[in-house]
Formats: structure tokens, C-alpha cells, sequence
């Protein structure tokens, strides 16, 4: 197993919870999230994506971020929860067939990039050709997202940062860029919530995205939270995940 990734909690905890960044992102990205689930008794693991984070590839797919994730999955490793955020979202999906077939597990999708058009594709390989090019630093990212702590701008512009600039590979070796049928064949075992952004505020999922009537997917838009919804709204992250709480 690699060695690229961050923890939280301790590893004899009962629940297990595997984080899944975004592009230009990196394990540290889940500090806010991970701390939530690891005082609900979770051990939290967040592996770094290739080309992330100091990691260097040449094979940019989303099948072999996936396949290089399954050490995570080997001697029948399994988690209670798997939270994939932007791209994270397509290479979680890819991880179905690793789950162990008994475990239920949740699911949770944080406005993930599941199809995009050629003009998508183009704005969006000029947006991180850009964003690779010239560090933001921290300061201008809390200007731009005033809902933000200034941990998670910092960890903003430190994911960025450690980014190989040969990621925006990604974009030419996964054409067309279509995952949502990924959707249609959700395993017994699991269930999976998609929150989808505002789409006044993010351009990146949409309902219709989503395929309709598939048992054990719910899909829910969040009003006003854009595209970084664990750092917007970390609530609604949580209230999806089953937990053992106190009754009122």
C-alpha cells in the first residue's frame, strides 16, 4: 500500500472511513472532515491520488487511480463510509468492484464530475492549466471564499502546489469524460448519496446527471453551498453518514 496519505483517529477504532480528494487537491484537504469523523469514533484514511501531492505518473486515467487505490481494499479491507469529492467522486465510483461483497457501506459523492461536455472539457483543462501555472496563495483564496477557515485555504494552496502540472493529462486519456453509469449498477451492500452544489455556484454536477429510480442512490442539491462542500457545509456531509446518536 502507499504510503502517501493521512490519518486521523486511532486504527483499532470499530468504524473506518476512506476520504477520496478532488484534482489539484491532496489528503490534507479532509483535515475539517476527517476531525468530525474521527470524534464519532472513526479511523479516517486519506490516500494522495497519483499526480497529487508530489506523486508523479504518466497514466492520468480514472481506472488507474482506482487500481491504484486497491491496496487499500487488500485482505479483505473494508469501511463503513467512502466520501469522494470532484474527481474523487468518479474514482470512487470506479471502486465498487474492490468492496468487500457483505459490508454495507455508505456512499457520499461531494459534487462530483461525472460528465463533461467537449466545451467543458476545454474551460476546464484551460481552468487548471492556469491554476498549476500560478500558486494562489492562501490570502486570495480567503477573499474568494469568505465561508472558508483559513486552515482550508492554506491546504487549498498547498494542494495546488504539490500538483504535477502534467495532471491536466486527465482530461485528453479519459474522453469522453462519462462516469454516471457508474450509477446504475450499485451493489446490495451499498448506498450512495450524491449532494450536489448549487448549480448557481458550480457548473461541475447536476441532477440530471444522476440516473433516476436506481435503488439505494439519493441525490440532493445544496442551496447556497458551492463546489467545496466540505469546507462550506461539513453538516450535511455528516448528517448523511449513520451514526449512533442520542434521542431526543
Amino acid at each position: 500500500m502507499s504510503t502517501s496519505a493521512s490519518q486521523w483517529g486511532s486504527p483499532t477504532a470499530s468504524r473506518r472511513a476512506l476520504l477520496i480528494h478532488g484534482m489539484t487537491m491532496s489528503s490534507h484537504s479532509w483535515e475539517g472532515v476527517a476531525q468530525l469523523l474521527a470524534a464519532e469514533g472513526f479511523f479516517v484514511i486519506a490516500p494522495n491520488l497519483l499526480g497529487h501531492a508530489w506523486r508523479q505518473c504518466a497514466d492520468y486515467r480514472v481506472s488507474a487511480f482506482a487500481e491504484d487505490l486497491r491496496p487499500y481494499f487488500s485482505m479483505n479491507t473494508s469501511y463503513d463510509v467512502i466520501i469522494g469529492h470532484s474527481l474523487g467522486g468518479a474514482v470512487t465510483l470506479s471502486l465498487l468492484p474492490f468492496l468487500p461483497k457483505t459490508k454495507e457501506t455508505t456512499i457520499i459523492l461531494l459534487d462530483p464530475i461525472l460528465e463533461l461536455t467537449k466545451e467543458n472539457v476545454k474551460f476546464k483543462t484551460t481552468l487548471v492549466i492556469n491554476e498549476t501555472a500560478k500558486i494562489r496563495t492562501a490570502e486570495e483564496h480567503m477573499v474568494d471564499n469568505p465561508a472558508w477557515s483559513r486552515r482550508d485555504c492554506i491546504l487549498r494552496a498547498l494542494g495546488v502546489s504539490m500538483c504535477d502540472r502534467a495532471v491536466v493529462e486527465m482530461f485528453r486519456q479519459n474522453t469522453p469524460w462519462s462516469f454516471s453509469g457508474l450509477l446504475k449498477s450499485i451493489p446490495t451492500n451499498v448506498r450512495i448519496t450524491v449532494l450536489v452544489s448549487d448549480p448557481k455556484l458550480s457548473d461541475n454536477c447536476y441532477l440530471e446527471h444522476i440516473p433516476c429510480d436506481v435503488e439505494r442512490l439519493d441525490a440532493k442539491v445544496l442551496t447556497g453551498i458551492g463546489h467545496w462542500i466540505q469546507n462550506e457545509c461539513p453538516d450535511a456531509i455528516m448528517d448523511v453518514i449513520p451514526l449512533p446518536r442520542a434521542k431526543l
